[in-house]
């Protein structure tokens, strides 16, 4: 996705179109200073941590104004969590379109693991802010990882209910073995980052154990 896998473009020329119901914006995107405000607020947590960004520091990267900040979003903790549910989203489709559903279900596993590992490392300060900033936000960020849970949650059931793995005797995963596989990747996920250490080094691990969480009888 546009926020997470580039930077913006500076200096690039992008006409402005008439938006039914908005004022002209460049490239007749209705959502052009939301997303150039999230991305300034991506790159700046890449360089500097959320801790030290202020929404100056958003204004200044974005080149735009207070004024169009605010009428997006009501405070800086609101941007990032604008920034990390759309960032989850991102995830949580990633996973789900690596799975090939005619692999081997051990291969399915692999699949979504190395991707969910990739998508981490690859996006890490973002991974920082999930795990250092979002604990000692207010509500809207509580429920923002509740939500997070509960949609891999339910990935996870939605890929292990398939006729396929149910005729070589494998069950749809329980919800709670769900969450405890869920939230063994991210504490992994946390506890290495924090250690600075690459995820590639666990990976085949979490593999391994996800596989037996899944069929414990396997």
């Amino acid at each position: 996705m546009w926020i997470y896998d580039r930077h913006r473009q500076k200096g690039r020329e992008v006409n402005a179109v008439a938006v039914p119901g908005r004022a002209r914006l460049p490239g007749g995107d209705p959502l052009f200073y939301r997303r150039r405000i999230l991305e300034a607020m991506a790159e700046s947590i890449a360089e500097v941590g959320y801790a030290n960004t202020m929404v100056a520091d958003v204004v200044r990267r974005a080149r735009t104004s207070k004024s169009k900040f605010y009428a997006e979003f009501s405070d800086r903790e609101a941007c990032l969590v604008a920034l990390l549910s759309e960032a989850n989203d991102a995830n949580l489709a990633a996973v789900a379109a690596a799975v090939d559903a005619a692999a081997p279900w051990q291969t399915q596993v692999r699949q979504a693991v190395e991707t969910w590992f990739d998508w981490a490392e690859r996006r890490r300060p973002l991974t920082l802010a999930w795990i250092r900033d979002v604990p000692a936000l207010g509500p809207s960020a509580r429920s923002l990882q509740r939500m997070a849970m509960e949609r891999f949650v339910e990935l996870v059931r939605t890929l292990s209910d398939t006729q396929e793995l149910k005729a070589i005797g494998i069950q749809p995963v329980p919800h709670a073995r769900a969450v405890l596989l869920i939230g063994g990747l991210r504490e992994l996920t946390a506890h290495t980052v924090e250690h600075d250490q690459p995820l590639a080094a666990v990976t085949e691990e979490a593999v391994r154990s996800a596989i037996a969480l899944i069929n414990p009888a396997d």
